[in-house]
This record gives C-alpha cells, structure tokens and sequence, in this order.
C-alpha cells in the first residue's frame, strides 16, 4: 500500500517534458486512444514511461488527460522561466559587485 501511495505521490515527475509534450501532441492530433493502455502508450513510442503516465492518466478520459498534461507542462515552463529570472538576477549582481 505505501509504495501505491509513493508512486500516486510522484505523479508525473519522472516523465520528461519531450514525453509530455509527446503525448499531449498525439492527444491533440486524435492519436491517442482512451482508455489508456501500456499498448496505447507504446504504439505512439511511450513505452519507457508508460506506468508512470498511466499511473496519473489511466482512469481519466481525454479531456481529464489534457487538462493534467496541459497543467504539468504549463508548471514546468514557469518553473523554468522562474530559475532564468533567478540566474539571470544573480549574474546580474555578481556583475555590480
């Protein structure tokens, strides 16, 4: 039971943006099949990350899979915009000192 908890509570960070960027692209183009299946997952080239997504993905229908693909990818992007704000402020002051 603690590792269904673990692995409930990982969600999707251990996929890599290119493979959600991957599967919204397939979702979006009418490639991908609901419900998900590992079969599903590997016909489109998601094998590798397969359990991961359907431990996420499995029990929602396609406009429950888009909503958590489009909200996973639209936090990683601000994440990463945050960190270029911070790098760049911390250049920026290591400039002037």
């Amino acid at each position: 039971m603690y590792s269904a908890m673990l692995d409930a509570a990982i969600g999707l960070t251990r996929v890599s943006t290119g493979d959600l960027e991957k599967a919204l692209s397939a979702l979006h183009h009418g490639h991908l099949r609901f419900p998900l299946s590992i079969g599903e997952l590997t016909r489109i080239g998601l094998q590798d990350c397969a359990d991961d997504l359907l431990g996420t993905l499995r029990a929602v229908d396609e406009h429950g899979a888009r909503a958590v693909l489009v909200a996973v990818l639209a936090e990683r992007l601000a994440q990463r915009k945050r960190e270029r704000r911070e790098q760049a402020a911390g250049a920026a002051g290591t400039l002037t000192r």
